[in-house]
């Protein structure tokens, strides 16, 4: 059994955690514990996701998932390739608070290179052109992604336009007719 202790820990560092645990078994158990239910809901549906019997219970303020890994009951996921592009067109990721929007961004960024299936490409526009430059609370993370095969893209128009296009320190520039051309060639698009 392997025991993962994500206490502490906040979305999606437990979930990814417990992936990593995963992948090193063949079959068998991991533990997981948590400090707050949000966090246990979450492991729940990615062990119903991935087919695994699990098992809850509590100690004191912990949570503790017990997830069974058996190879006859693994999905598998046999689908023709996928092309998946994602777009980024601000430094926020959905509405609300600013500063919770840029945690959200990060967080979904680094969660991209924990995946186990990347995606083609990564389109960035408008404000989202800001995650490619220098200083960016992002670089390393989408660094990593282009280093393992990511196409990284940002739209020059949108560089020039903030005055960035001399401070791009991943991927490459593009325009508007590839950046539309990408989304017609990918198979799933995603906007965070």
């Amino acid at each position: 059994m392997i025991k993962v202790n994500a206490v502490g820990e906040v979305c999606p560092i437990p979930i990814i955690m417990t992936k990593n645990a995963l992948k090193e078994i063949e079959e068998g158990e991991v533990e997981v514990r948590v400090d707050n239910k949000v966090s246990l809901e979450n492991l729940e549906k990615f062990a119903r996701e991935l087919g695994y019997e699990y098992k809850t219970s509590v100690d004191g303020d912990i949570f503790i998932i017990l997830i069974d890994k058996k190879e006859s009951k693994i999905k598998e996921n046999k689908v023709e390739e996928e092309k998946i592009v994602v777009v980024i067109d601000s430094l926020t990721m959905g509405k609300g608070d600013e500063e919770l929007g840029k945690v959200l961004m990060k967080g979904f960024i680094y969660t991209l290179t924990e995946m186990e299936k990347l995606p083609k490409t990564i389109l960035f526009y408008n404000d989202g052109v800001k995650l490619v430059v220098e200083n960016s609370p992002s670089l390393d993370d989408l660094k990593e992604l282009e280093k393992n095969g990511v196409e990284i893209m940002a739209c020059g128009a949108c560089l020039n336009f903030y005055g960035l296009t001399e401070k791009i320190k991943v991927g490459s520039i593009t325009n508007m007719y590839n950046i539309i051309n990408k989304q017609y060639e990918g198979n799933k698009v995603i906007k965070p």
